[in-house]
Parts: structure tokens; sequence; C-alpha cells
């Protein structure tokens, strides 16, 4: 063999080796990626039933349900986003800042019934917490505009209907 041909086989042997390395470390990666997901999201686009994702929004008052089962507490609620609910069950103690009408992360999966089984409930934060994500899509539907206050409470949210814009009605009595 030749020295050039010797060298390029080098090199696409090191390209190779570089190149599964790579594809290793970002599959090991990937298998640990969490996704946070609105119950919209989650309804409208279901993980694979092994996924484990971060469900977030508000906890529907008047959903908890406390019982216990060999010792052990276990609660079902429901978490919504003011587009949909998913019944959500944790079988543990859930935290002390855990309210109906305040927002959680709830770490978990998506299981064949629609209903989401947490391993995790995370509630630390006061009464005036959002997640990010909640109160992007309670902007992006029209049902808040933070220029008028605080969000709303999440047990008028399935009654509500999205606000137009001020530029809307301004037109509408112009005429223009």
């Amino acid at each position: 063999m030749k020295r050039k041909t010797r060298r390029l086989w080098m090199v696409i042997a090191c390209v190779a080796c570089i190149g599964s390395a790579a594809g290793l470390t970002l599959r090991a990666f990937s298998s640990n990626i969490v996704f946070f997901m609105a119950p919209s999201q989650l309804k409208a686009h279901p993980p694979a039933a092994d996924r484990t994702v971060r469900l977030g929004g508000m906890v529907v008052a008047g959903s908890l349900h406390r019982e216990t089962h060999n010792g052990e507490p276990v609660n079902a609620f429901q978490i919504t986003d003011g587009q949909a609910a998913i019944e959500v069950h944790f079988t543990g103690i859930l935290p002390d800042l855990f309210r109906e009408g305040q927002s959680v992360v709830a770490l978990g999966s998506l299981q064949r019934d629609g209903d989401f089984t947490a391993s995790e409930v995370l509630a630390k934060h006061d009464e005036t917490y959002m997640p990010k994500e909640v109160a992007d899509e309670l902007k992006r539907t029209g049902k808040w505009d933070p220029r008028f206050g605080k969000a709303p409470d999440a047990s008028s949210w399935d009654t509500m209907t999205a606000k137009k814009p001020a530029s809307d009605t301004q037109s509408l009595k112009t005429g223009g």
C-alpha cells in the first residue's frame, strides 16, 4: 500500500471511531433527558409509556382524593393548564406547600389509560408562583394578561373564554 492510501484509511478509521463514540454518548444522554409538558401537550402528543416526563400545571380545586393502601398514603388529583386536565396518581406524602389551586410539577409517566403516575411531586413555591410554561400557555390562549393583575384561579379556567385584545374592541367601537 502506498503511503497516501494508508493515511486515508487511518483518517477514515479515526472518523468512524469518533462518530461511534459520539453516537453512543448521545444515546446514553437521550435516555436521561426529562421533558417538561403541560396537560394539553401531553394529551395531544403522548410520549412512550416508559418515557419519564415532568407534568406541570395547576391542581384543579376539589380534585384531591386521599386514601391509605397497606399503610401508605395514595393521592389522586388533577393537573390542568386551562386547556386540558390529567388525572395524577401519587403514592407517598405530598409536599407541605401542596394545595388545590396551586401550581405543581409531577415527575412520572403517562399510563395507557390516560392517567399519569407520579414518582415525585414538587410544590416548592409560594401562592404566587406559576411555572413559566403554564404562564406562557395562559398568555397564548388569551386567558391571562399579566398587565391586568395576577393569574386567575385555576378552578375558573374551564369556564373562561379568551379575552379579545383592546385593539379589536377599539376597532369595533370606531367602525374601523
